[in-house]
């Protein structure tokens, strides 16, 4: 018996010590279109399990996300998780709408900032739009992304579709969210800029 109760305190204590990873994102990291245990979050996760690390990962990511959306939904994603880091990947449904890029900068800076007063690390994810939505517009809303980062010193994760919009292959017929053969490519492009995150 007490031994019984001397395990279950230590399960109590390695519970309370475990760190969360939350992605706070859109369809990209929901894992449209495939089986959840498919997506690049859901494998980020296996990566961390294969490798004995504590860290928790809660993917409160939303298919149709808007960074509008991501900051409401924050507060209490943020209250109920309690995470170390914060994986932003949002925005791109902005800009596919052809939304006020200076309204999704602001959206996406108050995020970066609420993250960092909860006591937890922002990650932000860049995001890219196809050239048909102007030369400017595609410019600005990129650039967006960079300057966020440099502003507010955090981590910037490349675009992860760079080169997987390139391979049909790896598209689904909406020509928009990555199969299931992509996404280890995609965690591979994501992986380089967590790991000495996670590690420290």
């Amino acid at each position: 018996m007490g031994l019984l109760i001397l395990l279950l305190c230590l399960g109590r204590v390695a519970s309370a010590s475990a760190e969360t990873l939350l992605v706070l994102g859109d369809s990209l990291s929901a894992a449209y279109g495939i089986r959840p245990d498919q997506g690049w979050v859901s494998l980020l996760e296996k990566k961390l399990e294969q490798q004995n690390s504590a860290i928790n990962v809660v993917n409160a990511s939303v298919s149709g996300e808007t960074s509008a959306g991501g900051l409401q939904r924050l507060p209490s994603a943020l209250k109920r998780h309690s995470p170390q880091w914060v994986l932003i990947e949002l925005g791109a449904n902005d800009g596919l709408r052809g939304g006020d890029i200076r309204t999704m900068r602001s959206n996406l800076s108050t995020i970066v900032e609420r993250v960092k007063e909860a006591g937890a690390n922002p990650v932000l994810f860049e995001m890219l739009l196809p050239p048909n939505y102007g030369a400017t517009y595609t410019r600005l809303f990129q650039q967006s992304f960079s300057d966020i980062a440099n502003e507010h010193d955090i981590p910037l994760v490349p675009f992860f579709l760079i080169d997987i919009v390139q391979q049909p292959q790896y598209m689904q017929a909406d020509q928009l969210h990555p199969t299931s053969d992509a996404q280890p490519l995609i965690l591979d492009r994501v992986w380089p800029v967590l790991q000495p995150l996670l590690a420290n």
